[in-house]
């Protein structure tokens, strides 16, 4: 994609600053336009769950598919829908991570996944994704290229048997 991809360009647009990694856990920070305030999270797996909830009580993208559980979920109650924007996007476009900072777009919430675009401000580059684990490798690799992941401290290995 040619020109300058950072933009927001969505209602639900999150601006995702990586501040550390460290094996499979990241330490990041990600901004709306709803909120001065950042959310801090401490894995991707926390990230998915609060963007999903931000999508869930912004009612954009609207999911195509309903949770499902284990245990008896209460229902959904949704507001209005309308939230009032607080940061300008220029604001939000201003916030870094010390690793890599990403414009998460997501578009279509369809077959229990998100699709949508990615771009890694640092680089002005911009990728389109078809599904949550693809975003998140899209932004593994991004981080490798920067910081490569440290080694665990202790290997699992299988016992030898004779």
């Amino acid at each position: 994609m040619s020109g300058s991809q950072i933009y927001i360009g969505t209602p639900n647009g999150v601006i995702l600053c990586v501040d550390q990694r460290k094996q499979d856990r990241i330490t990041a920070r990600y901004y709306t336009s709803y909120d001065t305030e950042p959310k801090h999270v401490e894995s991707w797996v926390q990230l998915l769950f609060e963007m999903e909830k931000f999508f869930d009580d912004l009612q954009f993208p609207f999911s195509s598919t309903n949770n499902r559980s284990f245990k008896q979920l209460p229902p959904k109650r949704y507001h209005d829908g309308r939230k009032e924007k607080i940061m300008k996007d220029e604001e939000l476009l201003r916030m870094h991570g010390d690793l890599g900072s990403f414009i998460i777009r997501v578009q279509h919430r369809q077959n229990s996944s998100w699709q949508g675009r990615i771009t890694w401000v640092e680089k002005n580059q911009t990728m389109l994704f078809r599904s949550v684990w693809e975003m998140i490798k899209l932004m593994e690799s991004a981080l490798d290229s920067v910081s490569p992941p440290e080694e665990p401290e202790e290997t699992l290995t299988w016992p030898e048997t004779n």
